[in-house]
């Protein structure tokens, strides 16, 4: 008769529960929670929700949007932004009174060219933007709405148009 178990079967054991804990906590991270990386699609939720807001900011991206600063206030300095950015190669659009689309120029800083430059109010509003990288297109939008992706810079902009005539048209019943 056998007592106890031999130590094949105990290596095995250890093996098993070595590769569950391994595919159960991969990730998983035990303190402080890692911060998401910037991207057209949760732009003005991070920075309203971010500790650096205090009821009116300035976000500036330059290099290509590979860097990015912050502002709070409107007199404070720009600070660079800390957590991880995904914003690389994005131009900005507007669209402009005859309705078509309108590369926005925001100068320098540092004497580099600024990709990005976009306020955001404790009222919940923001710049409202059209930006554009090489996988798709986004609408930022100013006020409510939730920022929307795009195949094409004309799907965007069909957007922006309809959302527009959406809001002037809202006092219409009255």
């Amino acid at each position: 008769m056998r007592k106890g178990f031999s130590l094949i079967e105990l290596l095995i054991v250890i093996l098993i529960i070595g590769i569950v804990y391994s595919v159960g906590f991969e990730g998983f991270e035990i303190g402080t929670a890692q911060p998401k990386a910037l991207t057209p699609l949760n732009l003005k939720s991070t920075i309203v929700k971010s500790k650096a807001f205090s009821g009116q900011a300035t976000l500036l991206c330059i290099k290509k949007c590979k860097e990015c600063y912050l502002r709070r206030g409107v007199s404070s300095a720009f600070e660079a932004y800390e957590s991880p950015i995904d914003l690389s190669n994005m131009k900005a659009y507007t669209v402009d009174k005859q309705e078509a689309l309108s590369d926005l120029e925001f100068g320098r800083y540092q004497d580099q060219k600024i990709c990005l430059l976009m306020d955001f109010y404790n009222n919940g509003s923001s710049t409202q933007l059209i930006l554009e990288n090489d996988e798709a297109s986004y609408f930022l939008p100013a006020y409510f709405d939730e920022p929307q992706k795009f195949e094409a810079i004309e799907n965007a902009k069909d957007y922006w148009l309809r959302n527009s005539t959406l809001v002037s048209n809202q006092g219409d019943f009255y």
